[in-house]
């Protein structure tokens, strides 16, 4: 096999010009942006992948297509390592200079990648790619394919999935099918028959009835459940809304982050009675939160903090019960409710984790434990078991059938990254277990009322922190000023922090009562307004606040 990467440029030149200078920078999300601006970073994430692959002697390398809980007019692309996790940091940087080289430059960097990571060009290279159901993507999706094309790479072109089903096919096929067969059917085989096994027939127990409504986000989670109902034995009864048909658009008064933000149920939910079961995941259906209205009609939910206790709770459970010494730990970034790390540490005396936001941090802290337990406040999770926990586990089930039930959770869960889909059958299997509707569920704790701000900034970079974005160090004095309006509040904390895909800064507050909440987030606003060089309109006073 001969390479040219004369190819590279030509592609570049006449199909995927660059036409957008502005910088940017790979981050958490991958790039991100405006679906206009994106072919040529698609194209050159595709020659990035098949050198990836190449660098990793032929490994699968993942690339999704996708912008999450963004709008419609976004898109966005990430690229998925050999063992389901995020890109190597390092790779990160080469992304970022890839994609902002100009077309005259680009086959002289791709010629520097490939000579500074010695990778042997002429070798295989195989890239799977997916992509969400945004009008957009099949055009994106085609600037990959001929990224690897460009290099004569393998490429498999899976469609419209999940971005959780990415991370699967990419550890199945690196795996020798160890993990699961890298088909959509063998992704549905695998979690489906382990929920119904475990389940075994029970549908409904104690205060738990077997009815769910999912709201999709006009995702592609929508399409993926409604495949998931139709290969299921009737074990989970769900009413699917906001599928994604006809005007209905992407995220857009809908999904895990509207619900989780706005906090108030999603656009067109049916008429309900109190205490009925909702859950929301967002476009790509890597979030998810449950939520429901009480008998006053009040909107109550239960992020991915009550999902994480849940799961923690249980399993801890579920381990002590097989009389087996694994080393549990929950992981959480500054964004947690108090109360639920209260809960965690307290209650249920389970080692909690704080790291910094980004699922890449909290993945990679939940691999020190034998049984890492890993969400984000936004309802981003998974569960990981280790290789020595696995051993245990499966030789105790010879003996116990608790240890067997662990076996099966483990099929169930998605460990390659959080997967809405497969967490909300864990859910239900825990719920289902305990007897438990939400009312029960949400009686564990009381959470404390919490507010998200985001002030528009000149140059997020003015802001850096440090332990767990949870301490600002930059600009100077600014966190001396947080703590001096935190300590005037019961309950008090709050935090800053800046967006990885926008100049914005996030504001984060919480306090003993909402009226407090909501005073505390305005003044940390104003402070960073004042400090870190705001653009943005004025904040709203509360209508309560005494300043």
């Amino acid at each position: 096999m001969s390479i040219n990467l004369r190819t590279v440029y030509a592609f570049a030149r006449e199909m995927y010009p660059k036409i957008n200078a502005e910088h940017i920078q790979y981050g958490t999300a991958g790039f991100r942006g405006k679906a206009e601006f994106l072919d040529s970073v698609m194209f050159r994430m595709g020659v990035l992948a098949t050198l990836r692959s190449r660098y990793r002697e032929g490994a699968v390398i993942g690339v999704m297509i996708t912008a999450s809980h963004n709008p419609e007019p976004d898109n966005g692309v990430k690229l998925i390592d050999p063992k389901g996790e995020m890109l190597e940091p390092s790779w990160e940087t080469i992304a970022t200079d890839l994609v902002n080289v100009t077309d005259q430059d680009l086959e002289q960097m791709v010629a520097t990648i490939i000579k500074d990571n010695k990778i042997d060009i002429n070798s295989s290279s195989y890239v799977y790619v997916g992509m969400d159901n945004r009008y957009h993507s099949p055009r994106l999706l085609k600037a990959v394919a001929d990224g690897v094309i460009a290099l004569k790479g393998n490429v498999r072109e899976y469609g419209i999935v999940t971005t959780p089903m990415m991370h699967y096919f990419v550890v199945a096929a690196n795996t020798k099918e160890a993990y699961g067969k890298p088909t959509e059917e063998g992704y549905y085989e695998k979690l489906i028959t382990a929920f119904e096994k475990i389940r075994n027939g029970q549908l409904e127990t104690g205060n738990y009835r077997n009815n769910l409504i999912f709201d999709g986000a006009n995702g592609v989670g929508a399409r993926k459940m409604l495949q998931f109902i139709k290969r299921m034995s009737n074990s989970l009864n769900v009413n699917v809304i906001n599928q994604g048909i006809g005007s209905g658009k992407i995220n857009d008064e809908c999904g895990a982050d509207h619900v989780k933000v706005k906090q108030r149920p999603p656009i067109s939910m049916p008429d309900l009675e109190p205490y009925s079961r909702c859950v929301s995941v967002d476009g790509d259906a890597d979030r998810i939160v449950y939520f429901f209205n009480n008998d006053s009609g009040q909107f109550r939910l239960l992020d991915g903090d009550r999902i994480a206790t849940l799961i923690a709770g249980y399993l801890m459970e579920l381990i002590k019960s097989c009389n087996i010494n694994l080393r549990l730990g929950l992981v959480q970034t500054a964004y947690a409710n108090g109360a639920s790390t209260d809960y965690i540490v307290n209650k249920l005396k389970v080692p909690v984790s704080c790291v910094a936001t980004g699922v890449k941090h909290l993945h990679h802290k939940a691999l020190e434990y034998d049984v890492g337990v890993y969400f984000e406040a936004n309802g981003h999770g998974t569960v990981v078991f280790s290789d020595h926990a696995k051993l245990i586990i499966k030789e105790s089930a010879q003996i116990n059938q608790n240890a067997k039930t662990l076996l099966l959770i483990i099929d169930l869960i998605n460990e390659t990254v959080g997967d809405a889909i497969s967490d909300m059958l864990l859910v239900e299997v825990i719920l289902s277990h305990k007897g438990w509707d939400v009312k029960d569920w949400i009686s564990t704790y009381e959470d404390l009322p919490n507010q998200q701000l985001k002030i528009k900034v000149q140059d997020r970079n003015v802001i850096e922190t440090t332990d767990a974005e949870r301490v600002c160090v930059r600009p100077k004095g600014l966190q001396d000023e947080i703590n001096k309006v935190v300590s005037n509040y019961k309950c008090g904390r709050a935090f800053v922090r800046p967006s990885g895909t926008e100049d914005v800064v996030r504001v984060y507050a919480e306090a003993s009562t909402e009226d407090d909440t909501l005073q505390l987030a305005y003044e940390i606003g104003l402070l960073v307004q004042r400090m870190a060089g705001g653009v943005g309109p004025e904040l709203t006073k509360p209508s309560n606040a005494h300043l």
